[in-house]
């Protein structure tokens, strides 16, 4: 620590010893220097020169300033990003995974947006989320509902109890704050999904938007029951049943998305057709999870023309296990809209 703030002390000194001297320069010539009292032609350009080369080296020292703040800043981001929305493995447990991300905050990594993929004892588990808001405000709740995810898939053996520690965790970083203040009004939209050992997948849905079952060259919305609020505003009820899903057969691929994806707006303000870019990228067989979040990101941003205005995430799960067990190798009918 001593060590750090040395650092930092040394790079301050350094960044205004150029200023300094440059400044320093310019006065003692103005005072010192004869050339500087006359009043001829000669006198006038050589001093405008001077002033005119302080000035440029005062501005290209600022210049360079702001770039090495902005790098550091970048790398800040870039650390929280990896500790928020750490890079997932290609393969989980017999699942091929690949997720990805984009802030509407030009000056943030990360936004509101979240997701998380663990294999436990209990099955591979999964979290989609939305906060409220987005970019860099939104960065702490955003690890305070992940850090909990973290911990309770590993400790509890129902998935309902995993809810219930997301929904305290988010209400110790929520506490008390002042009514004025944006934090006050947070919630987050929450889809917590399991996916056990012969594919048969298990939800909870907390106002989010529902997951697409890619199945061969078919893109259905998967929904089942009605979904609870999301996370904030109503305690989650005395009773908690998760909700089945069906099971998720061998090629067969889960994609989760954040509504930043579906409410993106071009020019004319049309919605871009999620289902429609699904439906295309599942003509190539096998599907391939990094190749449908290509054609979506592609056409999303061709879509929007340029960044969203919202966050935006993406995360597609395939199951690429060899079989499922003999009880459940007659496939469980999908509840789709």
């Amino acid at each position: 620590m001593i060590r750090i703030k040395a650092g930092v002390r040394r790079r301050r000194v350094l960044s205004l010893a150029l200023p300094t001297a440059w400044g320093a320069t310019a006065i003692t010539y103005k005072l010192a220097c004869p050339l500087a009292q006359q009043e001829g032609l000669g006198a006038r350009i050589v001093t405008s020169a001077v002033f005119f080369a302080v000035g440029t080296g005062l501005i290209f020292h600022v210049r360079w300033a702001l770039l090495r703040e902005l790098r550091l800043a970048r790398q800040v981001a870039g650390a929280a990003q990896s500790v928020l929305l750490r890079p997932l493995p290609q393969r989980i447990d017999g699942l091929r995974v690949a997720a990805a991300q984009l802030s509407a905050d030009r000056g943030a990594a990360v936004g509101g947006d979240l997701y998380e993929v663990i294999a436990t004892e209990h099955g591979v588990r999964v979290v989609m989320g939305d906060v409220r808001g987005h970019g860099i405000g939104a960065i702490g709740t955003v690890a305070a509902v992940l850090g909990s995810f973290r911990e309770a898939v590993h400790d509890e053996a129902e998935l309902g109890s995993v809810l219930r520690r997301l929904e305290r965790a988010l209400a110790r970083h929520l506490g008390e704050p002042d009514p004025d203040s944006p934090v006050a009004e947070e919630f987050v939209t929450v889809l917590l999904l399991e996916i056990g050992e012969g594919g048969e997948v298990r939800a909870f849905n907390c106002g989010h938007p529902a997951p697409y079952l890619l199945s061969g060259g078919r893109v259905d919305v998967l929904t089942s029951g009605e979904p609870l609020p999301p996370l904030g505003p109503f305690p989650l009820p005395a009773e908690l049943s998760a909700e089945h899903y069906g099971q998720l057969l061998p090629g067969e691929s889960l994609l989760l998305h954040t509504d930043g994806v579906e409410d993106a707006r071009d020019a004319h303000g049309r919605f871009f057709p999620l289902p429609a870019v699904l439906a295309e990228a599942v003509r190539t067989q096998p599907i391939s999870p990094q190749a449908v979040l290509r054609a979506i990101f592609t056409r999303l941003l061709r879509h929007t023309g340029g960044p969203p205005t919202d966050d935006v995430a993406v995360l597609v799960l395939r199951n690429d296990r060899r079989h499922v067990p003999r009880q459940q190798e007659h496939s469980v009918a999908h509840q789709v809209t």
